[in-house]
């Protein structure tokens, strides 16, 4: 993490949390690199394609990356389970592609609290469990200023024990680091920012 911060991130440990936009892939692998460790992605085979370890290179090390590919939501959601509750890994990914009930969600939780596992649910926009901890938004940012094709909007649309907001974050792939960066317009020094 870089020495700017975002309250609720890296998300908090042994709880299951959600994110959804275009950019939500990113965000994930972002997420998982934070952890540390080993991480699981789950993704239904019916998704078409595959999570490519050696594209999320630049996030974390291929080699600590499993992947399962399951039938079913219900198979990957009894793959997930598992995972968050043995305690071996640090991080797991579920593409959710139907909603979850509060017995769904809550199971999860119950897991990643049993197993001290990190999980975090990619869901459509819109759709989305009351159990989940936080739940964010995570989309692409065009910042023709300084021409940064990396650049992300976090926002924070669920919050169970803090405070929602939004914030334009940089990777760095060089040192594996999250960076906030202030607004276009709002750069340390500018008319209205702080600093």
């Amino acid at each position: 993490m870089s020495e700017n911060s975002i309250p609720a991130f890296p998300l908090r440990k042994a709880r299951v949390h959600e994110v959804c936009g275009p950019a939500a892939l990113t965000f994930a692998a972002i997420a998982a690199a934070s952890a540390g460790d080993q991480a699981l992605w789950v993704r239904r085979a019916r998704l078409g394609g595959t999570v490519y370890p050696l594209g999320l290179a630049s996030f974390l090390d291929p080699s600590h990356l499993l992947l399962a590919r399951a039938d079913t939501q219900a198979d990957g959601l009894a793959v997930a389970e598992e995972a968050l509750r043995s305690g071996a890994l640090s991080f797991v990914v579920i593409d959710i592609t139907q909603p979850l009930d509060l017995r769904e969600g809550r199971r999860l939780q119950l897991a990643a609290k049993t197993g001290q596992t990190t999980g975090l649910c990619i869901i459509p926009e819109g759709m989305g469990s009351n159990a989940a901890e936080t739940r964010w938004h995570a989309a692409p940012v065009l910042d023709l200023e300084r021409e940064d094709s990396t650049l992300m909007r976090w926002e924070i649309i669920k919050n169970k024990t803090g405070t929602f907001g939004a914030w334009d974050v940089r990777w760095d792939p060089e040192t594996r680091c999250l960076h906030v960066v202030p607004p276009v317009g709002k750069r340390p020094g500018s008319e209205g920012a702080p600093g």
